[in-house]
This record gives structure tokens, C-alpha cells and sequence, in this order.
């Protein structure tokens, strides 16, 4: 069965990477595994937030994704597709190479943005990092693009 990662972030493309994911595994006749990743805050300073609240912080996110995730595994189920969920805590792009390994993935579905171009200038684009590191090819799902009007 071939089986298609599609890692969610919850961002505004999130579900039009969730909807390619569930087509192309139509077209192939697989599974679709939504995977989402929590990642732990970083701390940068001598005043960052203590430890036990960086758990906590990171347990309500796990919850929450958990539930998130279970709604669209629900909504996309309803329609005949074959969903699995998955959700990790750690480093997004060697998470996202792991569970492609482990999943057999035969494509990889995700959102070209995701967070702030802030975010991405500091930390580095998910995407990028794991079309670099891919051990199957990658589908880059854009955001939406609104037309003005003349």
C-alpha cells in the first residue's frame, strides 16, 4: 500500500496540504499519515521560562495537536480515505525524515510556509531541510494566494 506522510503544522496551508495528501493517495489507492510535531520552546536567555512550565507548555501542545489531529483524521475518514495520526515532540525536519523512513513514505506532502518569515529567517525552513534530507520525493503544497481585484 503506498503511503503518504503529510506533516501538519497547523498553519493556514495545513489543510490544503491535508486535502493534496488525501488525492494523491486516492490516485494511488494508500493512506495518508497526518503527522504533527510539537516543538519545545527555546530558550535563549538566563530568564527563559523555567523547566516544569517548558513541560507543561509542551504537554497542553501534545493535547491539543491530539485532538486537532483526531478531527481531521474524522472529517477525512467520513470521506472514504484511509488516515493514521501521528504526533511527535522534538526537531521538525529530522522527525519528519524518521517517520518517512518508518512509514515507507512513497511521498511526503507538506506546506511550503507555515510559520512567520521571522520564524523561518531564525530557525530555517522546515521545508527545505526536508526536501534536502527526503528519502522519497516531496510535494509542496503553497498557500493560498488571493487575486485583488483591478
Amino acid at each position: 500500500m503506498t503511503t503518504i506522510l503529510a506533516p501538519l503544522d497547523f498553519s493556514a496551508v495545513s489543510e490544503r496540504v491535508a486535502e493534496a495528501a488525501v488525492k494523491l493517495a486516492r490516485a494511488f489507492s494508500g493512506r495518508v499519515v497526518f503527522l504533527h510535531i510539537v516543538q519545545p520552546p527555546v530558550i535563549n536567555t538566563e530568564y527563559g521560562v523555567m523547566m516544569e512550565n517548558i513541560a507543561e507548555i509542551v504537554t497542553v501542545s501534545e493535547r491539543a495537536a491530539g485532538k486537532q489531529l483526531a478531527a481531521w483524521q474524522k472529517k477525512f475518514t467520513a470521506t472514504g480515505a484511509d488516515i493514521e495520526i501521528v504526533h511527535r515532540t522534538g526537531a521538525p525536519v529530522s522527525l519528519i525524515l524518521e517517520q518517512a523512513r518508518a512509514s515507507h513514505a512513497a511521498y511526503i506532502v507538506m506546506g511550503s510556509h507555515g510559520h512567520t518569515a521571522l520564524y523561518d529567517l531564525l530557525v530555517g525552513t522546515t521545508a527545505n531541510g526536508v526536501v534536502k534530507g527526503a528519502p522519497c520525493p516531496v510535494v509542496i503544497v503553497p498557500p493560498e494566494h488571493r487575486h485583488k481585484s483591478p
